[in-house]
């Protein structure tokens, strides 16, 4: 039986406490055009729902959801991507392990809850060779915002710019705690030059 581990959980809850309040709070009404890395958060955002599908698909079945070979694979496709378009190979595998960890989280924490509530765990499995090119394409879609975003990415306002814009794609969305905090833990190493 698999559970949640105790500071996973910790974790998830903060982080969906902090984000929770801030929705609560009510992020001023804005448009994309004033919410500059709105797409980069929103492309995290339905990157990270393909993990209840990966889930899905895992669960009770012999396949982790550890999967270092595939792991390796996205993260060799990003950097040969980041090289191509003059990014930094190795800070764009970084923000990837952070969307890799975080679609890991929510998977743990899904086999954690159908463990203890069966009748919530899915009846239908997912076939992982159809989930996995629409992660590629959000992967893609997440690389490109990394290029075109780069001088807010580097700027002192990134951080407050980030939390914003995870805010809007947070309710427009309207995510559920979980993937709120999961939310917050893909994007942790967003800001910063993407460039060498």
């Amino acid at each position: 039986m698999t559970t949640v581990r105790p500071a996973l959980a910790r974790r998830v809850a903060a982080a969906a406490v902090m984000l929770g309040m801030l929705i609560a709070g009510g992020a001023a009404p804005a448009s994309a055009q004033t919410r500059p890395l709105q797409p980069i958060a929103l492309a995290v955002s339905l990157r990270l729902a393909t993990a209840d599908a990966v889930a899905a698909a895992k669960w009770g079945t012999p396949s982790p959801i550890d999967d270092p070979a595939r792991e390796a694979q996205v993260l060799g496709a990003v950097a040969a991507q980041a090289a191509d378009e003059g990014l930094s190979a190795v800070r764009v595998q970084q923000i990837f392990r952070d969307q890799i960890e975080a679609n890991k989280e929510v998977q743990r924490a899904l086999f954690g809850w159908w463990s203890v509530a069966p009748g919530a765990a899915p009846t239908v499995r997912p076939d992982l060779t159809q989930v996995r090119p629409v992660i590629d394409r959000q992967n893609t879609d997440i690389l490109l915002q990394l290029r075109d975003q780069e001088a807010v990415l580097a700027g002192p306002d990134c951080v407050p710019a980030l939390v914003d814009a995870a805010v809007a794609v947070a309710a427009e969305q309207r995510l559920d705690p979980l993937h709120q905090a999961t939310l917050a833990r893909a994007l942790v190493s967003i800001c910063g030059p993407v460039r060498d």
